[in-house]
């Protein structure tokens, strides 16, 4: 019998895959010391005004930007704040909304489910945090193809962002305001662009304190078929 013909190769630009060659026997110690690290991030309103280390926010936006998105088109925007005028503008901005939600917008039901956290419009750690990064959507524009799964693609990317942060000894807080659209002025970007996150980064604070959460056990989040 004719030797079957080889598979065509593909039209498209490729490269070598290079595994991290994971042993099998180290590979639940891994995600076990990761689970450790990261079960130790919690969501930080207080913040010192500690100065980050050289670096460290263009690293983790890097790690951010490795992200799988759809078809490849990295719809995303990292704008970093660290002017003390713009991060006032931003604060000032962000509280106006908030106070509109939690005054008008915002149903009981909804308040009753933000009350164990304990938060309300005020938000001083868009200010105190050293950097703020305000995370956009990158929609079609001028100079933007069309993107596909969006949102998907910059969540993910915001949760690489966050693990990096947190593995640096950061604390980080995902803000999201409604709406957002006073961060397109806020941040000089075209109308392309959304904002997602506004992301306070910085050492916590010596005093700092958190709520007193509990995470689901593995048995409610995971379902084996």
């Amino acid at each position: 019998m004719a030797d079957l013909d080889p598979s065509p190769a593909p039209s498209h630009p490729t490269t070598p895959l290079l595994p991290m060659h994971v042993p099998a026997h180290e590979a639940t110690d891994r995600c076990r010391d990761f689970h450790r690290v990261m079960d130790q991030r919690r969501t930080v309103r207080d913040y010192s005004t500690r100065p980050l280390p050289e670096g460290v926010l263009e690293w983790a936006v890097r790690t951010a930007a490795t992200a799988p998105s759809g078809a490849h088109v990295q719809p995303w925007r990292f704008v970093v704040i660290t002017d003390p005028e713009r991060k006032r503008r931003l604060r000032e901005a962000a509280e106006a909304e908030e106070r509109e939600f939690y005054d008008h917008r915002a149903s009981e039901e909804w308040l009753a489910a933000l009350a164990p956290i304990g938060t309300d419009w005020r938000k001083p750690f868009l200010e105190d945090a050293p950097a703020v990064i305000v995370v956009f959507e990158v929609h079609k524009g001028p100079n933007s193809p069309r993107p596909y799964y969006t949102k998907e693609s910059v969540g993910i990317a915001v949760g690489f962002l966050l693990s990096a942060l947190h593995q640096a000894g950061l604390a980080t807080l995902t803000h999201t305001p409604s709406p957002m659209r006073f961060l397109n002025e806020v941040c000089d970007r075209p109308a392309e662009e959304r904002a997602a996150y506004v992301i306070p980064v910085g050492y916590p604070a010596e005093d700092a304190r958190v709520p007193d959460l509990v995470r689901k056990p593995l048995d409610e989040v995971m379902v084996r078929l």
